[in-house]
């Protein structure tokens, strides 16, 4: 993979942590920043996790606003994985219909894999070329008859190591080696159509080289079971066998020399990693089988009753998922952030797998759901602290882009920053304001109704609303039609006036909340801080002006609007986070330029921002521009302090500097201080004592001159 497709494949990366927790970013500044790089922090630099979050490998736009004429219903799919050679030897039998009009039908497919016969129902040869993206159009023999199944056979071979073009570029989405292969759905290893969208069902039989082991969805992917087999190399293999028969996405197989099954409590809940990361299999198993439960008391009964956690390579996507498969980067197994990344990926099993989105437009049910899910569970492992923190994160990822309503984003580029953000952050803080505007209990009624009315289908966003209204009677149009129809977010205002009552009757407040959407339509939480105990009070805000009035007894020294973030609002503090996360976009695809006038724009808001003059740190350091690097360091720790993990990593990056520049005693000075911190996030304190130990060096061929 060269650099370009590094940076590319950063900028796609999934984020499931709030910058408050992400130390650094991977790319060009993962050889320098170390453990740091594998918690990605903009919650904007996210694509969806192959077969897991809903966009990956999609489709361009375009292709998407018109529903395919070709409807894959099934697969039986015989493939060999030679890891030896990297070779897939394959044939796909592929079930679908089509309308009686069309004589050429088009299939997705794998650029690097060669298709040497395609043959119908009757066994005879179809004609098929391929286009530039790798598609198959192929011409029929006879005519299709409407609503009559066809079947073709595809017999196809190639060789993949994850190194060709593929079918996004800069994704490394399939590969044949060990000690772990993985053919993602996304990488259209089988000829397809309809991403994540079409439901299809699936058998498999997978073949691998002896004494690996594989998973896909289905019967053999719980139970394990094997038989001997002969390759075509004539060596010794194993043969898997699954079968998925609800209509559904089960197109991802990963084999792998994975140790036996790790699980507790039910046992439901297995996890697979290889021998490298056996130390963590335990604790991964726990906090799985933790998100697991919750989930299912949150959402209802899940669509199977196991699921395994499988370890992914760390040379493609962080987290992928598949019907009874969550499977997760090696890397992050056993790291904080990884738990959080866990949950999401687990909370596709309903929202994406149960339940999928009938078009792009209304990709941010599931991708909001399942990123709203893993922040619930943070609420329910730390508190409410700990999920106020997050969504700050997830406001900033809503509004970094929020100039086409949701139900637009069909028509952008699903790789594109701008899909992302809305489709994920929006949608998640959508679904945190819908709790807020029904109700905790009334919200989780409307989460099981919806997954149990449209199990196993589709669903739409008016879906969704009917849903919500016949759940809570109440009327919902206003609120569906500010956050999906419409753009922006308020900027509250609150003014008011303090009167004494007589006879020792306490005090009264008449005020006014002003904000800019003169449509807006909701209520808002007002919390007022008197000499005595703080009150709280509902405020129905309708409108750009709205009074109130609120009797105390004891004087109020404040007020405040929303004080628990309940509502997604403009502040000049989330346009300090919006400049930084789109700095980090900017970084990821190479524009530092571009990425360092975003940083400046966020101390043009807050010139004590440590978060920014971090980031300015981390791209001059990339670029060997060492004493501005320093300086820029040295900004962030005479700043606010915010997040607090940005006082450790800063010392370490002066270390490093240090190091480098041949000043071992004061690279020194400064890793101990960084180990007095006692900070530790994404290994910190750790990685300061390593250079205690041993200097840093610059990787060979960086800032070489």
């Amino acid at each position: 993979m060269n650099e370009n497709e590094r940076n590319l494949k950063q900028s796609l990366q999934p984020s499931f942590e709030p910058v408050s927790q992400s130390p650094s970013q991977r790319g060009a500044i993962r050889g320098t920043f170390g453990r740091a790089a594998y918690a990605l922090v903009s919650a904007l630099m996210s694509v969806v996790v192959a077969a897991a979050l809903f966009s990956v490998a999609a489709p361009s736009a375009s292709a998407q606003i018109a529903r395919p004429a070709l409807n894959i219903t099934g697969y039986v799919i015989d493939a060999e994985l030679d890891t030896a050679s990297h070779h897939l030897t394959a044939t796909a039998q592929v079930t679908f219909t089509a309308p009686s009009n069309l004589d050429v039908v088009t299939f997705g497919f794998h650029p690097a894999l060669k298709v040497t016969k395609i043959t119908d129902d009757a066994g005879k040869v179809l004609e098929a070329e391929r286009t530039a993206d790798g598609s198959i159009r192929v011409t029929a023999n006879t005519p299709f008859v409407d609503a009559q199944p066809a079947h073709w056979t595809f017999v196809y071979d190639g060789v993949i190591t994850g190194n060709e073009d593929g079918p996004v570029e800069g994704l490394k989405l399939a590969a044949i080696q060990e000690p772990i292969s993985y053919l993602l759905y996304a990488a259209r290893w089988f000829p397809s159509t309809g991403f994540m969208t079409d439901r299809f069902t699936a058998e498999m039989h997978i073949r691998v080289p002896q004494g690996m082991r594989a998973f896909a969805s289905g019967t053999g992917g719980s139970s394990g079971a094997s038989k001997p087999v002969t390759l075509s190399s004539g060596k010794s293999g194993d043969e898997y066998d699954f079968s998925w028969a609800k209509p559904g996405f089960p197109g991802t197989v990963i084999a792998g020399r994975f140790l036996p099954p790790v699980s507790v409590g039910a046992g439901n809940v297995k996890v697979y990693v290889t021998i490298t990361h056996q130390a963590s299999a335990n604790q991964l198993a726990q906090a799985a089988t933790s998100e697991y439960n919750f989930f299912t008391d949150e959402f209802g009964l899940p669509p199977t009753p196991r699921i395994n956690i499988v370890e992914l390579p760390d040379d493609t996507l962080p987290a992928v998922y598949a019907p009874e498969i969550a499977a997760i980067m090696g890397s992050r197994i056993g790291d904080k952030s990884g738990i959080r990344l866990l949950a999401n990926t687990i909370a596709h099993q309903w929202w994406g797998l149960e339940v999928s989105p009938k078009t792009l437009d209304d990709a941010w049910i599931t991708n909001g759901m399942s990123r709203y899910g893993e922040l619930m569970y943070v609420e329910d492992q730390s508190g409410a602290s700990a999920m106020k923190a997050a969504m700050s994160d997830v406001a900033a990822g809503a509004l970094a882009y929020d100039t086409t309503p949701l139900t637009s984003v069909g028509r952008m580029d699903p790789f594109s920053p701008q899909f992302q953000s809305m489709t994920l952050e929006k949608g998640a803080m959508i679904f945190h304001m819908l709790r807020w505007e029904v109700g905790d209990k009334p919200f989780l009624d409307i989460l099981k109704s919806t997954l149990s009315q449209y199990a196993g289908g589709s669903i739409r966003t008016g879906d969704l609303e009917k849903v919500a209204e016949a759940e809570t009677q109440q009327e919902l149009v206003p609120f569906f039609s500010q956050w999906i129809d419409g753009t922006g977010a308020p900027t509250f205002a609150n003014k008011y006036s303090v009167y004494r009552l007589g006879n020792n009757k306490g005090f009264r407040t008449i005020g006014e909340i002003n904000q800019d959407l003169d449509l807006f339509r909701m209520p808002v939480d007002l919390r007022i801080e008197t000499d005595g105990k703080t009150e709280n009070k509902r405020i129905e805000v309708v409108g750009t002006d709205t009074q109130y009035v609120v009797d105390t007894f004891g004087r109020p020294r404040r007020i405040s609007v929303d004080p628990n973030d309940w509502v997604l609002k403009a502040s000049p503090d989330l346009q300090v986070r919006i400049s930084i996360l789109k700095g980090q976009q900017l970084v990821a695809q190479s524009d530092l330029l571009g990425a360092v006038a975003e940083y400046k724009k966020a101390l043009q808001a807050n010139s004590q921002s440590s978060l920014a003059n971090y980031r300015i740190g981390e791209v001059l350091f990339t670029q060997c521009n060492y004493q501005a690097s320093v300086n820029a360091f040295r900004d962030s720790l005479r700043g606010d302090d915010e997040p607090p993990w940005t006082e450790v990593w800063a010392h370490i990056a002066v270390g490093k500097i240090f190091d480098i520049t041949g000043q071992r005693d004061r690279a020194v000075g400064e890793y101990r201080l960084a180990v007095q911190t006692n900070d530790n996030t994404q290994g910190a304190v750790n990685e300061a004592r390593q250079y205690l130990q041993k200097p840093f060096a610059q990787p060979d061929g960086v800032c070489s001159h």
